[in-house]
């Protein structure tokens, strides 16, 4: 059996919250495929719910990361369509 990361998922989760949004798409593929792994029989069962929390922290980085492209974007072309 493969090893538990369910605690590198989790704080790669808090990460992307806190700190680097980004890391909130290596969080949930990693998530999402150790959970298809622990149902598969290949990883320890122990973590699946430090997995799961570490997936859905990267799932609200993620969200946070576009809603943060869209207000960059926003505050980039509203001066200019203002403006012109």
């Amino acid at each position: 059996m493969k090893p538990d990361r369910s605690t590198l998922l989790l704080v790669l989760g808090i990460l992307s919250i806190i700190v680097c949004a980004p890391i909130g798409i290596a969080a949930f593929s990693m998530g999402r495929s150790d959970l298809r792994e622990i149902d598969a029989g290949e990883r320890e069962p122990q973590g699946r719910g430090l997995t799961q929390a570490g997936m859905i922290c990267g799932i609200v980085g993620m969200v946070i990361f576009a809603l943060q492209i869209v207000f960059i974007a926003l505050g980039l072309l509203l001066p200019a369509v203002a403006g012109g």
